[in-house]
């Protein structure tokens, strides 16, 4: 089975839009990602969420654990605060001068359950490693990042060279056709949308779609990679939607 692959086209993660997501949506798109509740009844009603809609959804996030609460102000758990600086490192993902390293990242723990071994999983895809096989994950090393101290409880990490040509081994690794091909669904998409709730469904699949991107260095990529295109879009819809409902400098 192939690992590493992004959804297809079809199925680009074009959700229906409910009162929680319109809430995330805004408060994500917010630095500091907090929002009195009166300002969240003017925002969410272009996307037709009423009053009553969006208070029942706030309490059910303040009990879920997405939200917290501080007399009438609304902001991000801490969980979310993580998502968000993932979602902004999607848009700004920090890179450098790439010579030819890998990083490679070999998973050294063993006896952990299935719940463990997911959210390792999870962290690893989130650090854009790709699986070479089970236990095993690389990339090229042109992310201006260090590797999260946790991950050296459970793995040791290396720098490769890897024998085999470099295009050969990203094509085993990334199916950076169909990553390219759903960009460029929700490119079109994003651009057709005419609606409060349309524009905002495409838009936030689109930053979920970036999450995935691979973030490979130049050399590796297709000649038309649509990933700085995407990102160009998403950027856009922010400065967008914090200028016509009133985010001000809120907004990223």
């Amino acid at each position: 089975m192939r690992m590493n692959v992004p959804p297809e086209p079809e199925e680009a993660g074009l959700r229906p839009l409910s009162a929680r997501s319109v809430v995330l949506s805004l408060l994500l798109g917010a630095h500091p990602a907090e929002l009195p509740v009166k300002d969240l009844v003017r925002l969410v009603e272009p996307f037709g969420v009423g009053g009553s809609t969006l208070r029942a959804a706030l309490s059910r996030m303040v009990t879920a654990g997405d939200l917290r609460r501080t007399d009438a102000v609304y902001r991000l758990s801490d969980r979310l605060l993580a998502r968000q600086q993932r979602q902004d490192e999607a848009l700004r993902p920090g890179t450098r001068a790439w010579d030819g390293d890998w990083e490679m990242v070999v998973i050294t723990a063993t006896g952990r359950g299935p719940a463990e071994r997911a959210e390792l999983r999870t962290r690893l895809t989130a650090l854009r490693l790709a699986e070479l096989r089970e236990g095993v994950w690389l990339r090229p090393a042109n992310l201006d990042r260090a590797l999260p101290d946790l991950l050296h409880s459970v793995a040791r990490t290396y720098t490769a060279r890897p024998d085999e040509p470099e295009q050969e081994l990203v094509a085993r690794l990334w199916p950076l056709d169909t990553w390219a091909a759903t960009a460029r669904t929700l490119l079109a998409h994003t651009a057709a949308a005419r609606s409060p709730a349309d524009r905002l469904t495409a838009h936030a699949a689109a930053v979920r779609h970036l999450l995935t991107d691979p973030v490979l260095p130049p050399a590796l990529l297709p000649a038309d990679w649509p990933g700085e295109a995407l990102r160009t879009a998403y950027a856009d819809y922010q400065r967008e939607l914090a200028a016509s409902v009133g985010l001000g400098e809120r907004a990223a």
